[in-house]
């Protein structure tokens, strides 16, 4: 096993333990550790909520679920000689759920969770159509998870991390607290909000205290879009065997990792679409010098994606245009036609049983396909979403007989109010 250079105890929080990492994206937050490069090391990462999500059957902690406190990140990690305009090049070799725990109460020990988020905490993609909370708890078992919440499904995931970048410099990140700013004052009383601006308050920050944490927490970036440094990305297929380049801002870089995930569909279209789990990744990091300049990579990563996946080899395919539920025209809106496709194969999975929310649960945790399929073709952006058949342990296709009924077992758990 690679030597573990950020340790966590599963029976202590984010908070409480030996080394803090951090919720918030800052150049002055100071590294944990540092490696080298061409060093190969371990880090434990907690689930995205450090342990608030439960494995039970209410989706009351999603409803109150503290978005203030993620991502909970491992890091900063230093790499010994990485300065502004380098390229640091990170292999994933190895990821999973919390080693050597198939049984606990926390989100990796044996088990995950899939959430759709309320409109007024957090939001989804379909939150017009979802506005309440609901939870799907998964069981791991090796490769595959199944839930008794979303019954006749089983997945073989796709794991992969949710969040991955370097710090920005000072520069960067007055850059998007200006730009994000400025989008949240054409229409600031949105719900959900149009971005999220620093917020001082359940700031973790490493090892910083007093009023450099007072400085940092007021000016700090918040962790849930992807940026120019990476970021939460959450793409399914940066699995192992990947290769990412993230363009280097801050000396050491200051590589930080979280939000582990067990599988997930294109878009994690709940929100908390994935299947989250706390975990480990195992890590190779090395150094192009100049890189930045070199290959033109200056405001985002490129990556090659990892050669291990589910192997499904028939799919069920719903197309969607930009065409909204009250039949008004958008010019080539993809965001808007792959929000159709899917509502189009949560409307067909209701004719075999499951009710909408387990179906949108299915969407988000699976490991689908989601493809823009035509964006030339005015009005109408055309975009599909592909269903491994595989997963379901029925007949999905359409035939002369009609859809199975299946059992929809208990449903999925939504909040009280």
């Amino acid at each position: 096993m690679p030597e573990v250079v950020f340790p966590l105890d599963s029976s202590r929080s984010f908070t409480d333990q030996e080394l803090v990492g951090h919720n918030r994206w800052h150049p002055d937050i100071p590294p944990a550790v540092t490696v080298r490069p061409g060093d190969v090391f371990r880090v434990h990462c907690r689930e995205w909520f450090d342990g608030a999500i439960h494995n039970d059957d209410s989706a009351d902690d999603v409803r109150d679920a503290p978005l203030s406190r993620v991502h909970a990140l491992s890091g900063p990690i230093a790499v010994e000689g990485a300065e502004p305009g380098d390229l640091l090049l990170v292999d994933i070799l190895d990821l999973g759920p919390i080693p050597q725990e198939d049984a606990g109460p926390l989100a990796g020990q044996g088990w995950g969770y899939t959430g759709i988020f309320t409109r007024t905490n957090g939001g989804g993609f379909l939150t017009d159509q979802f506005p309440d909370a609901y939870k799907a708890i998964w069981d791991f078992r090796g490769q595959t998870a199944t839930s008794r919440h979303v019954p006749g499904v089983s997945y073989t995931g796709i794991t992969h991390p949710g969040l991955m970048g370097t710090a920005p410099s000072a520069d960067l990140l007055a850059r998007w607290n200006r730009r994000e700013g400025a989008l949240i004052a054409t229409d600031p009383d949105r719900n959900p909000p149009l971005a999220l601006p620093p917020l001082p308050d359940d700031a973790i920050l490493g090892s910083l205290s007093g009023e450099d944490f007072d400085r940092v927490a007021a000016e700090a970036a918040r962790t849930a879009p992807p940026r120019e440094n990476g970021g939460n990305q959450d793409i399914k297929n940066f699995t192992r065997g990947s290769r990412v380049f993230y363009p280097v801002f801050v000396p050491g870089a200051n590589l930080s990792v979280g939000d582990l995930h067990f599988s997930q569909g294109d878009g994690e279209i709940t929100f908390c679409g994935a299947i989250e789990m706390g975990g480990f990744i195992d890590l190779h990091v090395d150094l192009l010098k100049g890189g930045m300049q070199t290959y033109g990579v200056a405001e985002n990563a490129i990556f090659l994606p990892g050669n291990v996946e589910p192997r499904y080899d028939r799919w069920l395919a719903f197309s969607g245009t930009s065409v909204t539920l009250d039949d008004e025209q958008h010019y080539l809106d993809s965001d808007l036609a792959y929000q159709r496709a899917c509502l189009h194969a949560i409307d067909y999975l209701t004719k075999f049983g499951y009710s909408p929310e387990q179906a949108y649960l299915l969407l988000g945790s699976a490991p689908i396909e989601g493809r823009l399929s035509g964006v030339v073709d005015i009005p109408n952006s055309c975009a599909t979403v592909y269903i491994p058949t595989g997963i379901f342990e029925f007949d999905v296709e359409p035939s002369a007989s009609g859809p199975v009924r299946i059992d929809p077992g208990m449903g999925a758990p939504r909040s009280s109010a």
